[in-house]
C-alpha cells in the first residue's frame, strides 16, 4: 500500500528504533472523521477486544457509554468543551469511558483508572485492524456528563472516545489541518529506566 493510503498513514510517517508490530505505529490521533456508520459488527468487535484487557485481580473496573443516534450524541456534545466539538461532531460514534472506583468486596480499588485505561488501549489498537481511527479526549465536562448520563458516584468519569472512519484532512479548518499528522515519541532512554531512576537500560 502506497503512503496516501489512510490505513499505513501512521506508519508512512513514523519510525520505531526497534522492530515492532506495525499497528502500534499504524494507531494515531485524527481529528477527521467521515460521517459514515460504524456498522455494529465492526463496532462490538472492538469493544470486545476492550473487554479482555487485563486488570488487577480481574476486577474489570471499566464501563462504556456509547452514543450513535443522533439525539445520543447531541446529549454527548453537551457536556463536551468547544475546542473538541469543532472536530469530534462529526464521528459516528462517541464513548465515554467510566471506571468503577470499588472492588467487588467494596474497598477502594487502587488501579481503577489505570485499567481503564488499559482496556481503551486494546480498543485503540483493534480500531486499527477494523479499519477505524479513534481520538481519545479529556477535553469534557464530567460533572455535567455524569448528571446528564445519570451515572452513579462509585464510578470515575475518566475520557471520551470518538469513533469512526478517517476523514478528509480537508474537512477540517485551516487550524486543525496542521495538526492533522501523526507525532513522535520520545526515546526509550528517555522513559526506561535501569536499576534506578535516571540510568538508561543497557543495550
Amino acid at each position: 500500500m502506497g503512503h496516501n493510503d489512510k490505513s499505513t498513514w501512521g506508519q508512512s510517517h513514523r519510525e520505531s528504533t526497534h522492530a515492532i508490530d506495525p499497528i502500534y505505529l499504524n494507531r494515531w490521533s485524527p481529528r477527521s472523521f467521515s460521517e459514515k456508520p460504524v456498522e455494529a459488527e465492526v463496532l462490538h468487535r472492538i469493544f470486545e477486544a476492550a473487554r479482555w484487557a487485563p486488570s488487577g485481580s480481574n476486577e474489570q473496573p471499566w464501563r462504556y457509554i456509547v452514543a450513535r443516534t443522533p439525539e445520543d450524541r447531541a446529549t454527548f456534545l453537551k457536556f463536551i468543551m468547544p475546542g473538541n466539538t469543532a472536530w469530534c461532531d462529526k464521528a459516528p460514534v462517541l464513548a465515554l469511558l467510566l471506571s468503577t472506583k470499588l472492588s467487588s468486596r467494596d474497598e477502594p480499588l487502587r488501579s481503577h483508572s489505570f485499567d481503564a485505561g488499559t482496556s481503551w488501549g486494546y480498543l485503540a489498537l483493534e480500531s486499527v485492524r477494523q479499519g477505524l481511527v479513534t481520538h481519545a479526549m479529556g477535553g469534557f465536562y464530567p460533572d455535567k456528563a455524569r448528571e446528564l448520563l445519570h451515572i452513579p458516584n462509585e464510578y470515575e468519569v475518566e475520557i471520551v472516545i470518538a469513533i469512526g472512519y478517517q476523514g478528509e484532512k480537508e474537512a477540517l479548518s485551516e487550524a486543525y489541518q496542521e495538526r492533522e499528522i501523526p507525532n513522535s515519541r520520545r526515546g526509550l532512554e528517555e522513559v526506561v529506566f535501569e536499576g534506578s531512576f535516571g540510568d538508561s537500560l543497557s543495550t
